[in-house]
């Protein structure tokens, strides 16, 4: 099988494509958030490649190009935002201060959760940029030490989350401000909350896709200095 994938150039792509749409059918009729159509083509893609005994590597030479439309696509998010200046204008210092808080947040409970699980030191650092862009955190994980794989899946588990749960989450606390709900989606859990966020509501979407770029600078900035707390 893997003699068959190394001269198939656009498998993986093909594959990838194909699940996420069964995914996101399933997604759709089940109304589950929690079945995340993310969720649902990763899970299938593991079981099909253990099944099949097809390296992990053959797989993503095919798939790669996913991979590199991650960038252009965070960037999309600028579009709803434009729309949306106006709003940038008038809460211009509170969306700022809100997710410099909620940046500083995850920082803080990252480090809380390393020293109650006795963390050792690689992966406390892995899991620092957990809420930021996985093009951002990669990079931010390497040049602090970390172990990038962790980062790639404390990145992909933190946005399912957030993507999953976020509706429930504001429900429960009362938010209803679109601006509120926005802001809190991207500041936790990047692009992959902020297409649900995109799905609640054009002024979320937008917020949401502000708050992944302050996030994300604000990360790399507190990240590698709480990175020698431990």
């Amino acid at each position: 099988m893997n003699s068959f994938l190394e001269v198939s150039s656009y498998f993986g792509l093909v594959l990838t494509i194909a699940l996420f749409w069964l995914g996101h059918w399933i997604n759709k009729k089940t109304k589950i958030s929690f079945l995340n159509p993310i969720l649902i083509a990763a899970a299938l893609i593991i079981a099909l490649l253990a099944i099949l005994d097809i390296d992990f590597e053959t797989y993503e030479s095919s798939a790669s190009i996913i991979s590199k439309l991650l960038t252009p696509a965070t960037i999309c998010y600028a579009v709803p935002l434009y729309r949306q200046l106006n709003i940038l204008k008038e809460r211009l210092a509170a969306i700022i201060i809100s997710v410099a808080c909620g940046s500083a947040a995850s920082v803080i409970c990252v480090f809380g959760f390393t020293k109650l699980l006795n963390f050792p030191p690689e992966v406390y650092r892995a899991i620092l940029p957990k809420s930021v862009t996985t093009a951002i955190g990669m990079g931010l994980s390497e040049e602090m030490g970390g172990l990038v794989p962790i980062t790639i899946a404390a990145i992909m588990i933190t946005g399912l989350f957030g993507g999953a749960a976020a509706v429930s989450i504001c429900r429960l606390f009362h938010i209803t401000d679109p601006v509120a709900i926005g802001l809190s989606i991207g500041t936790s859990s990047h692009a992959v909350g902020t297409s649900k966020a995109i799905e609640i509501g054009e002024i979320e979407g937008a917020m949401s896709g502000l708050a992944i770029v302050v996030a994300g600078l604000m990360t790399v900035i507190l990240a590698p200095l709480a990175s020698g707390w431990i």
